[in-house]
């Protein structure tokens, strides 16, 4: 069955605003867990090993030219090597992962940097944290993991209606053994807005549109890419209209809600700062500029093999490797699945290119990459076809994540 088409033919907990079977739901919940529950703890014996194997600058006394090392941020010191099992919860606590505890425990400084990190996540810690009696490490984990399960629980429903059981289980694996998935199982914001887009798309595809638009609103005040659903959500509103499924206009009412989101953090820092655009503005912290997509892909290939064997030039190629099959992933999406899936794959790919680190061009991009679902279905859809080898996707992508694990864990600068 072409995806484009199944959920017309979607039975029961389908795409026609029918709700979700007790045994679809359960099955989707254990098999969800089971992927989740294996990676969380293979993750975190590689982290624990990295943190005891991988030198940085900070095991050598004073430093060592050339090593990276903790990096602290204003506010919210790096953990630094010490021994013990407490390794096992500050191995994950690595780069913006500083910022959102930093956020959480203190909230925004104007001028600092801060602004550039969307606030439902930090929002998120803190309340898990006062519940917690004021741990934001542990609340932090909390959240991202327990958003990650959920997420993949309704990745799991929403993929069997768009592409049948069989590719649903497979792209929940392919997920979570994507190469960046590491970020998924950090104290980053990626797992709570890959449950929150995963949730608008399920709820748009039921014609849930009050759902959607929350959602999607969810989804922008949790990361600035959220606003794509905008997107996405009027491009389903239409199809469903040319399939005479219902009018458009609660979609594109749903549509238009998303950005409120956005607004509403844009309104914050107008009210604190003075300055509408203060979060685009500490971009400029982070040295990214306006590019046009190519001349990110092309600089980004050059660099892949200037360096090849030279310290720190790997980390063009390892880029460059993480980048371009999910590309070519996001390039079979908008041609094989509904055009509200495609627009969303290719939006979220076009995006970052767009918004380039000159001295390391794709740098982010894998990560941003890991959360965009239908790269994954793509791959469980070529799998299903037989283009590709099951057993090839789930050995290439563990080897890959467990090389992103290690460098992260030991402050390389995987971002």
């Amino acid at each position: 069955m072409d995806p484009r088409r199944a959920g017309a033919h979607a039975g029961p907990g389908g795409a026609r605003g029918d709700g979700v079977s007790g045994d679809r739901l359960r099955g989707a919940l254990a098999h969800s867990l089971a992927v989740f529950a294996g990676v969380r703890l293979g993750l975190s014996v590689l982290a624990l090993a990295a943190v005891a194997l991988l030198p940085n600058a900070a095991d050598v006394p004073g430093g060592a030219a050339g090593l990276p090392g903790p990096v602290d941020v204003p506010g919210w010191p790096a953990p630094r090597p010490g021994p013990g099992w407490h390794n096992l919860f500050t191995a994950w606590e690595r780069f913006d992962a500083l910022w959102f505890l930093r956020i959480a425990a203190g909230g925004y400084r104007p001028g600092d940097g801060s602004a550039a990190f969307f606030p439902l996540y930090p929002l998120a810690i803190r309340a898990v944290s006062w519940l917690l009696g004021g741990r934001p490490l542990a609340a932090a984990l909390l959240v991202s993991s327990a958003a990650l399960l959920a997420a993949l629980v309704v990745l799991h429903l929403l993929a069997a209606t768009e592409l049948g059981e069989a590719a649903a289980r497979r792209s929940v694996l392919y997920l979570c053994l994507f190469p960046t998935a590491v970020f998924l199982f950090a104290p980053y914001s990626e797992p709570l807005f890959l449950l929150l887009s995963a949730a608008a798309f399920l709820a748009a595809r039921r014609g849930r549109w009050a759902a959607a638009g929350l959602a999607g609103a969810l989804a922008a005040l949790a990361r600035s890419v959220g606003v794509l659903l905008a997107a996405a959500l009027a491009v389903e509103a239409l199809h469903r209209r040319a399939e005479r499924r219902g009018p458009a206009w609660p979609g594109l009412l749903a549509a238009a809600a998303v950005p409120l989101g956005t607004l509403a953090y844009l309104a914050y820092w107008r009210v604190r700062a003075g300055d509408w655009l203060a979060p685009l503005h500490q971009q400029a912290t982070w040295q990214r500029v306006a590019v046009a997509p190519w001349e990110t892909a092309v600089a980004g290939t050059r660099e892949a093999f200037r360096w090849i064997g030279v310290y720190p030039g790997g980390y063009h190629l390892l880029d460059w490797l993480l980048v371009v099959p999910a590309a070519v992933a996001c390039l079979y999406a908008v041609i094989r699945f509904r055009p509200a899936f495609g627009v969303y794959a290719l939006a979220s790919l076009l995006l970052p290119l767009a918004l380039a680190f000159p001295p390391r061009p794709l740098m982010s991009l894998p990560r941003f990459l890991a959360v965009v679902f239908p790269i994954h279905w793509a791959l469980a859809d070529l799998v299903e076809r037989r283009a590709l080898p099951h057993t090839a996707v789930v050995a290439v992508s563990a080897a890959g994540l467990g090389v992103t694990t290690l460098l992260f864990a030991g402050w390389y600068y995987i971002f």
